[in-house]
């Protein structure tokens, strides 16, 4: 599977034991970085990821910053974006079965490092089971 990942500065650590994980398992990735912890605008990234799912260069996208909040508000704003912050193995799995999610936001300072990796299994396991969901996501 193609899947983007970026973050910011408070994102970079998980980022990079994301990616490499990701690869390991065969994945292409592409890294928009950042690419070190200098701080950085979370927006700038956000966008880069967002637009290449729109433009069809990956399926899914990954997203990290202190929280995961500002990452998603920032995903969100593009139409063909359903950006799901996860706390969790089960809300991975339920925004990707009920929402469709084509990203999913992390936030590295409130999510402990040993459930970074199961949830990003998660979600990319995970399929949209349609049906009633398929209505309420054209709704959007």
């Amino acid at each position: 599977m193609n899947i983007a990942v970026a973050s910011d500065h408070g994102g970079y650590k998980e980022k990079e034991q994301i990616v490499t994980w990701l690869r390991e398992q065969g994945h292409k990735v592409r890294n928009f970085g950042t690419h070190n912890i200098d701080s950085c605008d979370y927006p700038d990234y956000a966008k880069q990821v967002c637009d290449h799912i729109t433009n069809n260069n990956s399926e899914l996208g990954i997203l990290i910053c202190g929280t995961g909040i500002g990452m998603s508000m920032v995903a969100n704003r593009n139409p063909q974006i359903r950006a799901g912050l996860c706390s969790g193995v089960k809300t991975a799995e339920l925004t990707r079965q009920h929402n469709n999610a084509n990203v999913l936001c992390l936030g590295a300072r409130v999510t402990p490092s040993d459930d970074i990796i199961p949830i990003v299994t998660t979600f990319l396991n995970t399929e949209f089971e349609g049906g009633r969901h398929t209505k309420r996501i054209e709704k959007f």
